[in-house]
């Protein structure tokens, strides 16, 4: 259980930890000094950043001046009443052999000894504090004292960027691994704590520069450029009814000379927006060479990619086009183009773009849909299956009522309910009825009309043609899901309040049907990878956690329990938002450029915003909502699924499970009783935060839970910690596998449905294939697309996955370590489950007609080797640290890199 001031318990632990000793014992004399021994390590700032050679010469220099890097201990048991009564002080010591540690020039540890005078009198080191005499930051990963008098060992877990000390209006201080709630901390640590906590909400003031640490809110109204033009505005998102949005990381940068509540932007091709500077990517060198990769991209490959295009008139010619990608790359001609790529990209990243095989430039690895057949993609089996475990495994609903209605305001836009018969569905259903597969629970709905309907007269007035898909499935005896119809919608040309204009499709195998029906398909993959791409992946993981990471911050410490809960999950998250806002999401970004609704993505995110609440982002919850489970309590998890081989619900149920157990095992540990959770201020003061400012917009709904009672922390944590874990691995680590084949998931359609008679009917009978890649995603966008999905899907080597923590030593406590360590073990119980379903034949939707495994909710957590890679494998905790930036790249393109 826990402690609190005022039990016997407490006052015990706090003698054993933290009291001055009474009596002598052995070892131990009162009054006298002694030395403890320390290690510290870091990574230096050349280690990391191979753009300033710099750094390492003028830090030795700065050495010799005697300017090195000191360090204090802080009495976690003496206050010291000259100083505010904050712990007393130790003795400012030096790091040791600064110059004579030789740099390694990969992106390595390096460890330093440090020695303390220290007085015995002031008890246990609690904290310290490290000031920085260099030229340059340094990343401080942890510190650990030996034969600390009265308590041993005490470890600090750091994990922060240092700067020079003049970079800085306050000392830098960190605390040891122990875990306090805030009327536990002892309380000569409790103002350093304090101020800690101030430092980081900021003054509010200023624009932030690339050391501050503050964590501030705004509002998203830096997606616009008004100042380029009128076509650069867009609508500021968040504060307002008619574009409600989670808020994002404040940079404090000026606003727009021709839009007062706009915020200026950066130049596009700078990497350097504001975010908190420990949120920035992982320390490893490869992020800044993403980074750098980044923009040699942007600059360089493009305006040539675009050159090479032109020839071709934007298109690929056929299937084989497409899969020359794959099978053979780009040839650059021989002149001026591979010139200048020689010239303006770095070797390393050459060597990736330009293969062995001569000048052939994106040559991509072959996406999984693709490896085994060239063809299954296209069998209405795998196209079903896709919706179950595929990239976005999240929408599909049960069918509740036939013809499927609309909840669009008909005063607005008219009649909206489907005009889907009986006659077009019933030939395809295996004999069943309507009424009768309604009965049974066997009919399923993909449905992104309403989500799309208000938007698309002017998504349809760009380059842009496509419709409004409902998309209903037959559940067939064998577990597989049957297209029975696609009903492709447009607005009435006559104004939205006469309702919608329909077409029903129905499926068939050979001649123009044929055709027509692969099509049909086309469409209504680009509504769910342009729904994917905006909803299921950036708003719901992206763009409605970072209110969480932010108040997280503002208001739990380091050394809160909920801090050292959630704050793994939080990896990188700020940072890959920031660079989406910055070159994915803005105006004329990538993504506008590669996904249907272009200039409009971002506002019809917000529409669909209105419409989020957090206690539905709970699997079961979800699944209830979409009506494809029922409540039963004979089943393990409480819950039965109405389609049992639903491979992202089985495998999610099972990792939600061992999320929510290890999350109630946690947190009863420190909250044995409900009024803890009521009188802990931080805890209270980052609810009530979260709530009303970070989904400000939101703050009046009746759902939040009320932050009151164990369950409902318990509940909050869960469903926090499997958004950011396994929720986001579902949708984002399957991008390249299966959207890497552009033609199996195009992100835009050029050219409405071949009507009878014209030639572009003609040509669908003629050259089908032909006519296909013509009406989907052209040849630049599928190059742009494709070259940065593949970076997103990627895991670093440095990822940290869910069941695992960078550091053994994140807590002092036995009891939740041993809780951790049960929790990961469940993981791979669940790991060795997943490979044993996907073994068996029985469950046809776990591979399909592709023979593509699901692992998207493989824990990974028995693979301490951390392979990088596209690996097809998901549950990474942290928000995928490789995106440099998207994962670095994140976000970037059709296939939307965001981690």
């Amino acid at each position: 259980m826990g402690y609190c001031p005022g039990s016997e318990i407490f006052q015990k632990v706090m003698e054993k930890f933290c009291a001055r000793p009474k009596t002598k014992a052995k070892g131990i004399v009162d009054e006298s000094k002694t030395k403890i021994r320390g290690t510290v390590v870091l990574m230096k700032k050349n280690v990391l950043d191979f753009n300033d050679i710099k750094a390492s010469c003028f830090d030795r220099v700065h050495e010799l001046l005697g300017r090195g890097v000191s360090v204090q201990l802080i009495s976690a048991v003496h206050a010291d009443p000259a100083n505010g009564f904050r712990g007393r002080l130790g003795k400012a010591a030096y790091l040791e052999n600064w110059i004579t540690k030789i740099t390694p020039f990969t992106a390595q540890e390096t460890v330093f000894t440090i020695t303390f005078d220290w007085d015995e009198s002031m008890g246990v080191p609690g904290a310290f504090i490290i000031r920085n005499y260099h030229h340059s930051q340094f990343y401080l990963k942890t510190v650990t004292l030996e034969d600390a008098p009265g308590c041993g060992r005490i470890h600090f877990v750091c994990n922060s960027w240092v700067y020079p000390t003049h970079r800085y209006k306050y000392d830098r201080v960190f605390f040891s691994n122990k875990t306090y709630l805030p009327c536990q901390t002892p309380a000569p640590l409790r103002k350093y704590i304090e101020e800690e906590l101030e430092n980081l909400r900021g003054n509010g003031k200023d624009e932030l520069k690339e050391w501050d640490r503050v964590y501030a809110y705004a509002y998203y109204n830096d997606l616009g450029n008004p100042d380029k033009g009128p076509e650069y505005a867009r609508p500021v998102l968040g504060g307002s009814k008619e574009y409600p949005y989670p808020r994002r990381g404040k940079t404090g940068r000026k606003p727009t000379k021709k839009d007062p509540n706009s915020e200026s932007r950066l130049p596009l091709l700078s990497l350097d927006i504001y975010v908190p500077r420990d949120e920035r990517f992982g320390h490893l060198k490869f992020s800044d060479f993403l980074a750098y990769a980044l923009k040699s991209l942007v600059q360089v490959l493009l305006p040539e990619i675009k050159s090479l295009c032109d020839k071709t008139i934007n298109e690929f010619d056929s299937f084989e086009d497409v899969l020359n990608l794959y099978e053979g790359g780009i040839k650059l001609p021989n002149g001026p183009t591979v010139s200048k790529i020689r010239d303006h990209i770095p070797w390393e990243m050459l060597k990736e773009l330009v293969r062995n095989d001569g000048e052939r430039l994106l040559k991509f690895p072959m996406p999984d849909v693709i490896k085994e057949d060239k063809s299954a993609w296209r069998t209405d089996e795998e196209f079903g299956r896709e919706m179950l475990a595929g990239v976005n495994p999240v929408v599909i609903s049960r069918l509740l009522e036939f013809p499927p209605t609309s909840n669009l305001d008909p005063k607005v836009y008219g009649n909206q309910n489907s005009s889907i018969t009986r006659a077009d569905m019933e030939m395809h259903m295996n004999g069943l009825t309507v009424d009768k597969a309604l009965e049974n629970k066997r009919l399923f709905i993909l449905d992104h009309h309403d989500a799309l309907m208000p938007y698309l007269r002017r998504i349809n007035s760009t380059a842009t043609k496509t419709y409004a898909s409902r998309t209903l499935l037959l559940l067939q005896d064998d577990g597989t899901l049957k297209p029975l119809a696609i009903e492709l919608s447009l607005p009435h040309s006559q104004g939205d309040h006469h309702g919608a204009v329909s077409k029903v499709f129905t499926p068939a195998e050979t001649g123009v049907e044929g055709s027509v029906w692969q099509l049909a398909k086309a469409y209504a993959a680009v509504n769910d990878s342009g729904y994917h791409q905006l909803i299921s992946h950036w708003l719901f993981t992206h763009a409605a956690i970072e209110p969480f990471v932010i108040a997280t911050n503002r208001h739990l410490s380091v050394v809160h329990p909920i801090y050292k809960l959630l704050h793994p999950h939080f990896r990188d998250t700020m940072n890959i938002n920031a660079l989406a806002r910055q070159i994915l999401i803005n105006a004329g970004g990538v993504l506008e450029h590669t996904v249907f609704p272009g200039k409009y993505a971002l506002e019809m995110s917000a529409s669909i915003y209105k419409n989020w609440i957090f206690t539905e982002q709970a699997l079961p919850a979800d699944l209830l909502k979409r009506g494809v489970a029922e409540l039963d309590t004979s089943q393990p998890h409480g819950l039965r699924l109405l389609i049992e081989d639903y491979p992202y619900a089985v495998d999610g149920l099972e990792i939600w499970s061992a999320i929510e157990t290890w999350v109630k095992e946690y947190c009863s540990f420190y909250y044995p009783r409900d009024d803890w959770i009521q009188d802990d201020n931080e805890l209270q003061s980052w609810w009530e935060e979260l709530r009303n400012v970070g989904h400000g917009d939101k703050k009046d709904e009746p759902w939040w839970p009320e932050m009151q009672t164990q369950a409902e922390l318990e509940q909050t944590c869960t469903i926090i910690i499997w958004i950011a874990s396994a929720f986001h691995a579902a949708v984002n680590f399957g991008q390249y596998p299966y959207a890497g084949y552009l033609p199996n998931r195009p992100t835009i359609s050029r050219r409405f449905m071949p009507e009878p008679g014209t030639p572009e009917y003609a040509e669908l009978e003629n050259n089908p294939n032909l006519a296909f890649l013509k009406t989907i995603t052209a040849q630049l966008q599928t190059l742009l697309g494709v070259s940065l999905i593949e970076i997103l899907s990627r895991h670093s080597t440095d990822e940290i996955y869910l069941g695992q923590r960078d550091t053994p030593e994140w807590t002092s406590d036995d009891e939740p370590l041993a809780s951790f360590e049960r929790f990961r073990q469940r993981l791979v119980e669940i790991e060795n489950q997943i490979i044993e379903m996907n073994n068996d034949k029985r469950w046809k939707n776990r591979v399909g007609p592709v023979k593509v495994p699901y692992t998207l909710l493989y824990p990974n957590t028995s693979d301490y080797s951390r392979v990088g890679g596209l690996t097809c494998k998901g549950d990474s905790q942290q928000y995928i640290n490789l995106n440099v930036s998207i994962r670095t790249l994140k976000g970037y393109s059709s296939a939307f890199l965001f981690n």
